[in-house]
């Protein structure tokens, strides 16, 4: 296996100039003005802080130097802010928190086990299962690319953020301490064109308005799905004059260069151009490139492979979405120079990890990446991470907003859908249908299942005499049980190694499972093993995260599910689950969801056809 690889042809160029302390957000009022420091001369070293391979994350992350502390909070996690000042968080790393093994110890991996093996992750630049080697251990600097907020973000979009959740949750696991960040896109193509009215783009406070509504539903949306936050989520037209500075430097580099008012990359002056993509030598391209004008687009193929824009030319159809530059002029920022800016900012000049669709391999990935190394000279990243599509339909497709085909997270079980993608291989397409998420959902039952019924066996073993046949007796785990246990986790992190292989690590899981409910239906376990099963189903949900319960929506938020009378796929797993536990006479479980649907401003009707939900009167 190769380690990560070296830097690019592009070291002769000098140094990043120092990004700007100063971060604006422009308003309907005053629009962003640009970088003092865009005048001064090329070849300033960085700051200290971008010369760093990352930074180290603390508990406090407002004491972090160049950290914007409006966008942490004492916690470290962000905090979305909207255009009235109102704000709104992502979900909290407490809320998270996987049910705790019955015996109170901290869940995960004993040191001797994770030393078994070693971490590889395959590595997009490489195209091979590389040592994972970050830079300055045991930090880890991982940058993911983040949803663009004009709409709902559909499942297909959830698998990247729960790949990366799983990513981060292994390495977690193994002792290191990752400084995560995940941008927002809340300026682009499509942002303008969906706050454009007749033809005539909006204003900046639409945007606004427009960005913080569906920025709300992602953290929202995150929340169901157990995704521990990032430790940062800057949004892009918070960053203006970096970017401003950022374009400066390329310019007074020769890389990049002013054609009708709009600013381009000349992927000619970039050798290194097109290594992640595996595209031709920008000298073999055939399409030509300087002087021949850029692409505006944000997104294209690879067969158009050309100059891209860095700053836009304002034009009418953008209205008032637009910032005066005394440098750039009258325009906007292009899509691919937000990552690059906000990645060089908050992690340094070489980052870890980056992660993201494998759609954004080229051109976001490509160009984000020729924009860094152009100006920095280092290599950006170590190590490159995609994930695969989720297809839908017989024929295979993507699933995508512009093709139509998009299903939303109010549309499934967030627990059956976070299964259904965490023991995929994150690499291959992930099928989605109606079938595969009900197979999912019958799986977290049995898992759920499984654990009532370990209590129960230790609760009542632990009353009674605690000593059988096989099950061990005085405290102690039955010999078999602990040898199934000891191979289940072995082949776990072995599996987790080899390239994040959840498919194999939820084999090592059901192994275990296995044994444990052949031994309860032969009535073999005792309080000890009992409680040594469920240490360790616990130990590997510190990586799979499905043993939580989602927050349950109120009746205004569920009105856009896809349930009869906007009850959404939570609110009927929560009262089919009440409906099996009244089958099964279990009062106290069934009394409990009843009292969790009423929270939520819901009240349980029960006729002869079984359960229907109510809203409570003025709740909706």
């Amino acid at each position: 296996m190769r380690a990560a690889q070296q830097p690019p042809s592009a070291a002769f160029l000098p140094p990043l100039l120092g990004v700007a302390d100063r971060r604006r957000r422009a308003t309907p009022g005053a629009v962003a003005r640009s970088s003092r420091f865009l005048g001064q001369p090329i070849g300033r070293a960085l700051p200290t802080r971008f010369r760093q391979p990352g930074v180290r994350p603390t508990a406090d992350l407002r004491s972090l130097p160049g950290v914007d502390t409006r966008w942490a909070s004492p916690a470290g996690q962000a905090v979305t802010a909207s255009a009235a000042a109102a704000s709104s968080s992502p979900p909290s790393p407490d809320s998270l928190t996987n049910n705790a093994p019955a015996s109170g110890r901290k869940p995960g991996f004993a040191p001797a086990e994770l030393a078994a093996t070693t971490l590889h992750l395959y590595n997009t630049m490489t195209r091979s299962k590389d040592v994972f080697e970050p830079a300055a251990p045991p930090a880890v600097t991982f940058y993911s690319c983040g949803p663009t907020v004009y709409d709902r973000a559909h499942i297909g979009n959830f698998r990247a953020f729960l790949v990366y959740d799983v990513a981060k949750r292994w390495l977690t696991a193994r002792g290191y301490v990752v400084n995560h960040v995940m941008n927002l896109t809340d300026v682009d193509d499509k942002i303008i064109a969906k706050v454009s009215r007749d033809g005539v783009g909006g204003s900046l406070d639409d945007a606004a308005a427009l960005t913080c509504k569906y920025a709300d539903a992602f953290f929202a949306d995150l929340s169901k799905l157990n995704v521990v936050p990032a430790t940062t989520y800057p949004r892009a037209t918070d960053h203006i004059p970096e970017m401003e500075e950022l374009i400066g430097s390329l310019l007074r580099r020769g890389i990049a260069y002013e054609a009708g008012g709009s600013t381009y990359f000349s992927v000619d002056a970039y050798p290194a151009y097109g290594q992640l993509a595996r595209l031709p030598p920008p000298s073999q391209t055939l399409t030509p490139t300087a002087g021949a004008g850029g692409l505006d687009a944000d997104e294209y193929d690879r067969g158009d492979a050309r100059d891209f824009a860095l700053w836009k030319a304002w034009k009418p159809a953008d209205g008032g979405v637009v910032w005066d530059s005394p440098s750039l002029g009258r325009g906007r920022p292009g899509w691919h120079i937000e990552c690059t800016c906000m990645a060089l900012k908050y992690l340094g000049t070489t980052i870890d990890i980056h992660g993201g669709g494998v759609d954004l391999v080229f051109p976001h990935h490509e160009n984000e990446r020729a924009q860094a190394e152009a100006c920095t000279g280092s290599l950006y990243v170590r190590t490159w991470l995609h994930n695969a599509f989720v297809t839908i339909g017989g024929d295979g497709d993507k699933m995508s907003k512009s093709v139509g085909n998009w299903v939303s997270l109010d549309d499934v079980s967030p627990r059956a859908f976070r299964w259904l993608v965490v023991v995929a291989a994150y690499r291959s397409p992930l099928a989605f249908s109606t079938a595969t998420v009900k197979a999912a959902g019958r799986t977290v039952r049995r898992l759920d299942a499984l654990r009532a019924k370990l209590a129960d066996t230790a609760a009542a073993a632990a009353a009674g005499t605690d000593a059988d046949a096989n099950g061990g007796s005085d405290g102690e785990v039955a010999p078999a049980m602990a040898a199934a246990i000891a191979s289940a986790r072995s082949r776990f992190v072995a599996a987790m190694d080899d390239d994040l292989n959840t498919p194999r690590a939820a084999a090592a899981l059901f192994g275990l499972v296995g044994a444990a409910e052949k031994a309860l239906k032969a009535g073999e376990l005792s309080a000890a093993t009992a409680s040594a099963i469920d240490d360790c189903l616990v130990d590997f949900d510190t990586v799979f995260g499905i043993f939580y319960t989602p927050p349950v929506p109120t009746p205004a938020a569920s009105s856009g599910g896809s349930g009869s009378d906007g009850v959404s796929a939570e609110l009927q797993e929560l009262l089919a689950e009440r409906e099996a536990a009244r089958a099964a006479k279990d009062w106290a479980r069934a009394d409990e969801i009843r009292g969790q649907l009423g929270a939520a401003g819901w009240v349980v009707k029960d006729t002869p056809a079984g359960g229907v939900l109510v809203p409570v009167e003025g709740s909706a």
